[in-house]
């Protein structure tokens, strides 16, 4: 199924995996992560090019761009969606994030540092999956984007102000392997609360 407009032009869509080791390739609910985060790609209607691609190509095309995380494997087709939908509406870029859930400090000069004061988490997010470039963002860069997340973002704001759009639970963002059994079990978890129809 596709979440594209029939008389939309298919958004150009990209899977991030450069600079981020193996584990792209590790495995959630048995398949890699790289292969999970190209069939939400694929299910939200977005078109995806390699990112070996000729920038000047991408370009060209006029279209809008979404940049997929694969250490966020687990992004639903419809959140995909619902970003590229905004990114379209209101000629913005769009990133998606999570709310920050663990204690953070400021750290101070000193071998090792020394910890500061802490910092209210209520005012952080942390980047997660997908961030989206309408076209006219698209035609403000002369190459292709950073692929490393903070690094994107931060390009973005010389640019524009993002929206920020907060993301399910499961498009959070893995780093290892108990991250990977964590968004396993969350996943399994939103997939149990989904209602079943009684209907045959």
């Amino acid at each position: 199924m596709s979440w594209e407009e029939d008389d939309v032009e298919p958004a150009l869509g990209v899977v991030l995996d450069e600079g981020r080791g193996s584990l792209p390739y590790a495995v959630v609910h048995g398949e890699a992560l790289v292969f999970c985060a190209a069939a939400a790609l694929e299910a939200a209607g977005v078109r995806a090019v390699d990112a070996g691609t000729p920038w000047e190509h991408v370009r060209e095309a006029g279209a809008d761009l979404v940049l997929h995380d694969a250490l966020c494997p687990l992004a639903p087709p419809a959140f995909l969606a619902e970003c590229l939908a905004v990114a379209r509406r209101d000629d913005v870029a769009v990133v998606a994030v999570r709310p920050v859930t663990d204690t953070v400090r400021t750290s101070g000069p000193g071998d090792p540092p020394r910890l500061g004061e802490l910092l209210d988490r209520e005012a952080l997010v942390a980047v997660a999956s997908p961030v989206v470039l309408p076209a006219s963002v698209v035609a403000s860069y002369d190459g292709w984007p950073p692929a490393d997340v903070v690094a994107l973002v931060a390009s973005l704001r010389e640019r524009t102000t993002p929206v920020l759009l907060e993301a399910p639970a499961v498009a959070r963002r893995v780093t290892g392997p108990d991250d990977l059994r964590v968004l396993e079990a969350v996943s399994a978890a939103d997939a149990a609360a989904v209602p079943v129809s009684d209907e045959a």
